[in-house]
């Protein structure tokens, strides 16, 4: 742990806590480890033991994760969707975990409504797990259900009652739970499902009520409060943890496939804690209820019985509601002196990672791995965001693969092929980061350099491009890359950097730049030199192709070099001037050389039609050339005075749903 913060990481267990939890047997799995519970079980594990392993979806995101050690960071930090059968495999294969704690659940938080989600994660995701540990074996799996299970039966009921379902969450909290009670006794699957109550404390989310309390509590006020008649059974953070362990020690041995409340058995309701609070923290004025707004489970009568866990897990709650306010403000304020450390996720940032895909069908799942693989090793969180230039391969197959496992992945479907550069930019207006990677699909641009792409942002650079040494390709191509470099820099009315290609880190505010550029020719590393700001180049090695052939050819690499040129330099029209004014200052030499022939030698020096047909060649072949030159401006000036937009997208892919139109896009990223 950081020690400049090690008091954030306290827990009030006792002797008995910390010798149940060295009595695990090891390797520890927290399934769901970047989430508040989670998060808190593994920081008291911790410290008894070396062999607990975190894993979740979004485990590089977690702003509680942010204060461990580089150490912890990459070797107990495991990137997982509990969705992904295949995944979970892998995971407990590599680590054979003997002790699993399932935290992961999706839908109890208001915006949590992906009704497919709250299925996928709390029903089958469960299954993957006890397959998957069925298979290699385990000594316990400690799942947590939900009060929410019991719906509206909600007035203290024993594990037997009748549930009633209030909500797609609850409906597939209860699957999990009969899930486990099937493989328990008609398995002897070693597991149990334990139904927490409202959980809080430290490291829970800061949006949450009794956070909230906290929060407004340190500065003597009050939240915003709901009817003060709605009630909750509220547990602190360390007495969950400690029923965790004892499960695994005691239900999961002899009361398998089992479901026991986790409660205080004491109905709290808002009134209750708002009075609470005031007493505590010497709050001046009386609470003000009915302000915030009534939710569609919020019920009178919410609370627990805790018999059944009293009776097999020897466990009942140690800290009351006061005391457990105390402790969680005491830990407030010590967060709050160290928020530098560990940023909240409001603050954290984002670093979107937009790839330009064409035929690159195979490289796709390799791609998508490999950047999630670098985002462990950062405190950053991801957005990956493929960009199908209407590839005729498999490209949107595979997107539509990783969107439907992986919420941080967006897929972009083009009309038609518009180019890598139309790619970029459609990407780049529709990202969300606080910087931008841009990256062609095919793995030729490494994605472990992003590493060292963060570390020259974080010096305080705003671009920062990769430059490339050496490329695997064959000799001729090498020499035509170095030689285009070289002459597009010479002509270039700007500085443009040499053999840099467009695999770069963009930050945000250059990015509001470059989409708002009206240029329809798109070039994107000229226009990233010719914003300016403060620039750096990162030097890696181009690899070739790990899948297929390249796209690219000698006319295409011809037509990529005059679209440069014409695009960022009118130095081809001073040069016209130039060989105009040659060719008339030679033409005028001629004749004046002819002439003193004529007058020397005599008129037969004069005659012959070669020398004026060789003239005439080379005179119609230079203004030939000299017209095509002034062609292709013509041609830029025609394709900006037409206005046509750079690309057109056909559909916006995130998880399992297909949007036809940004702003619909939009609404549902504004709902998360």
């Amino acid at each position: 742990m950081n020690k400049l913060s090690e008091s954030l990481f306290t827990d009030s267990w006792d002797l008995i806590d910390k010798e149940n939890a060295s009595n695990l047997t090891g390797p520890i799995l927290i399934v769901g480890g970047s989430g508040f519970i989670g998060a808190k079980l593994f920081f008291s594990l911790r410290k008894y033991r070396n062999d607990v392993y975190l894993c979740s979806s979004k485990i590089h995101q977690s702003w509680r994760l942010l204060g461990l050690n580089s150490e912890i960071n990459l070797k107990h930090k495991i990137n997982l969707d509990v969705r992904n059968f295949t995944d979970v495999k892998k995971v407990f294969s590599q680590y054979k975990p003997r002790t699993i704690f399932n935290l992961m659940t999706y839908g109890g938080k208001e915006f949590q409504n992906d009704i497919l989600k709250i299925h996928e994660v709390n029903y089958m995701g469960t299954l993957n797990l006890i397959l998957a540990a069925s298979e290699y074996g385990c000594d316990a799996f400690v799942h947590t259900g939900s009060s929410s299970e019991y719906g509206f039966n909600c007035k203290a009921p024993l594990e037997e009652a009748v549930l009633e379902p209030n909500s797609n969450y609850s409906v597939a909290k209860i699957g999990a739970s009969y899930l486990l009670n099937y493989y328990g006794v008609r398995y002897s699957f070693p597991c149990v499902n334990l139904r927490l109550y409202s959980i809080y404390g430290p490291w829970e989310d800061r949006d949450r009520f009794i956070s909230k309390i906290i929060q407004s509590g340190v500065n003597k006020t009050y939240p915003l409060l709901g009817a003060e008649d709605i009630s909750r059974d509220y547990v602190y953070i360390d007495d969950c943890t400690s029923a965790l362990v004892s499960a695994a020690l005691t239900a999961c041995k002899h009361n398998l496939g089992q479901s026991i409340n986790i409660c205080t058995e004491i109905k709290s309701t808002i009134r209750d804690v708002a009075l609470t609070a005031k007493d505590l923290f010497q709050i001046n004025n009386d609470p003000t209820f009915g302000t915030f707004h009534k939710r569609k489970w919020d019920l009178e009568d919410w609370y627990g019985n805790n018999s059944k866990a009293k009776e097999i897990l020897k466990w009942k709650p140690k800290i009351d509601l006061k005391q457990g306010l105390q402790l969680t403000a005491e830990w407030e304020k010590c967060f709050i002196e160290n928020k530098k450390i560990y940023s909240t996720s409001y603050d954290y940032k984002t670093i979107s990672i937009i790839i330009a895909c064409y035929k690159d069908n195979q490289a796709i799942p390799v791609m998508y791995e490999k950047i999630k693989n670098v985002f462990v090793q950062t405190n950053y969180k991801y957005q990956i965001i493929f960009v199908n230039d209407n590839s005729p391969y498999d490209d949107e197959v595979e997107i539509k693969k990783i969107c439907a496992m992986d919420s941080n992945v967006v897929g972009i479907c083009h009309s038609r092929n518009f180019g890598s550069q139309s790619a970029f930019l459609s990407g780049l207006n529709l990202c969300d980061g606080d910087a931008a990677v841009l990256m062609d699909g095919d793995l030729q641009d490494p994605p472990e350099v992003i590493l060292d792409f963060i570390t020259k942002w974080e010096e305080g650079h705003e671009i920062v491009y990769g430059v490339r040494i050496k490329r695997k390709a064959t000799f001729f191509m090498q020499i035509m890359y170095k030689i285009f470099y070289r002459i597009f820099k010479k002509l270039a009315d700007i500085n443009i950097p040499l053999d840099a290609g467009d695999f770069s880190l963009i930050d945000r505010k250059c990015i509001t730049y470059l989409i708002n550029f009206k240029e329809k020719d798109f070039f994107l590393r000229g226009l990233r030199a010719w914003i300016g700001f403060k620039q750096v180049g990162v030097p890696y090695v181009r690899p070739e192709r790990m899948f297929g052939v390249s796209t690219n050819n000698i006319f295409k690499n011809i037509w990529w070099a005059k679209k440069a040129i014409f695009s960022f330099s009118s130095k081809p029209l001073e040069y016209i001037q130039y060989i105009g004014i040659l060719i008339s200052l030679v033409s005028f030499g001629l004749l004046l050389f002819n002439f003193v022939l004529y007058l020397v030698i005599g008129k037969q020096a004069t005659e012959g039609i070669t020398t004026i047909i060789l003239f005439m060649f080379g005179i119609g072949g230079a203004q030939l050339f000299l017209v095509s030159i002034l062609g292709d401006y013509i041609g830029k000036v025609l394709e900006e005075v037409k206005s046509r937009p750079h690309f057109i997208r056909s559909k916006i892919i995130v998880g399992d749903q297909d949007f036809d139109k940004v702003d619909d896009y939009q609404k549902l990223q504004r709902k998360y």
